[in-house]
């Protein structure tokens, strides 16, 4: 049987294995930040009639450039942005790999603060770019001064941060923001997949943009619009970005039935975005819930809880499997990570864990 080391695949990827978490048949399934709650019939039925009215036409190409999609997206953020602004793919992983495409690729550099999306070192691998994996603070979180003495050691051509970020759950403080970007010599990514479940007060990066045209702000419908299965992920940008992302990126790459799915999605947003506050609060919960326990638990602005076990992570992952919850073993020593997701399942994974 032929096997990876029988093919002439690139060096630098020899012995990487692809990302995914653990796809089982359990009774609880809190592994991989979906939003557990199933998209409302009206959003069905606006959806299933979206999608019916592009059949006849699958023989044609899609907007190449998704203009009304885009248009959709600028209208849903805010901040002044109009479609120009705004550049959509197939989630915002395939957003992230155009971005370095675009701006990084063979003989240049990207870095991450870790531990962080541990996607980013891969989308780095795949176009060529050499990974730069630095750190956050022993407490997960991350100083200004710390971000701009790593960034001043090895001027990176692009720089994510994410904000909320992932595993850890907690967003940036704008004081980061604003000192990576004055200090970064290239692009500056803030993945801001969790928006939507940060608390309040919590500022996004998309108030900056207007100053800086080397920030790139990535979302996705994945989480808060419970768009998992669409497959629809974004950026916010500078214009130039725009045009820059559109150099790298496939020929209709988003096809017309994704297009129409997530206009109607976008359209019945007051729909979706309605189970955000039930499960912010669940999240609280399990947040409370666990420290009046003893547990260490990190702040989360996400629809996740990072917890600490106290012990081997993946023996925890494992006990927990066996009580019929899936939790995410994100290979952060002595940690685990649980979706926040309906109340039943908030029971269930604290019941097991107890």
């Amino acid at each position: 049987m032929t096997t990876l080391d029988d093919l002439p695949i690139r060096d630098d990827l020899r012995g990487r294995t692809p990302y995914g978490a653990p796809q089982l048949d359990v009774a609880v399934r809190l592994n991989t930040n979906e939003n557990s709650y199933p998209v409302p019939e009206v959003v069905v039925e606006a959806i299933g009639k979206a999608v019916q009215a592009e059949l006849r036409d699958l023989n044609r190409y899609p907007d190449r450039d998704a203009v009304a999609l885009r248009t959709d997206l600028a209208g849903y953020l805010g901040h002044g942005l109009r479609m120009p602004n705004v550049w959509a793919a197939n989630g915002s992983n395939e957003v992230q790999q155009q971005l370095l495409q675009a701006f990084a690729g063979p003989g240049r550099t990207a870095l991450g603060f870790g531990p962080s999306y541990s996607m980013h070192p891969l989308l780095a691998a795949g176009t060529g770019t050499r990974w730069i994996g630095a750190l956050r603070d022993p407490d997960f979180g991350l100083s200004p001064e710390s971000a701009v003495a790593q960034i001043a050691q090895h001027a990176p051509d692009l720089v994510f941060l994410c904000s909320p970020n992932n595993p850890t759950g907690t967003a940036l403080d704008p004081s980061v923001v604003a000192a990576v970007l004055a200090a970064a010599p290239g692009m500056v990514v803030v993945d801001e997949a969790y928006a939507e479940f940060a608390r309040p007060g919590t500022p996004s990066a998309l108030a900056s943009l207007p100053q800086h045209p080397r920030l790139v702000v990535t979302r996705t419908m994945s989480k808060a619009f419970g768009f998992a299965g669409g497959r629809l992920g974004y950026l916010a940008a500078d214009p130039a970005v725009v045009d820059a992302v559109q150099l790298v990126r496939l020929p209709y790459h988003l096809s017309a039935l994704t297009q129409a799915a997530a206009r109607a999605a976008l359209a019945h947003r007051a729909a979706l975005l309605v189970t955000v506050d039930a499960i912010k609060e669940q999240r609280d919960r399990i947040v409370g819930t666990l420290r009046a326990r003893g547990v260490r638990v990190a702040d989360s602005d996400a629809n996740f809880v990072l917890f600490e076990v106290g012990g081997d992570q993946h023996a925890a992952w494992q006990r927990l499997l066996d009580r019929g919850v899936l939790v995410r073993d994100v290979g952060l020593a002595g940690w685990l990570r649980v979706t926040a997701g309906t109340e039943s399942e908030t029971d269930a994974f604290l019941g097991a864990l107890s």
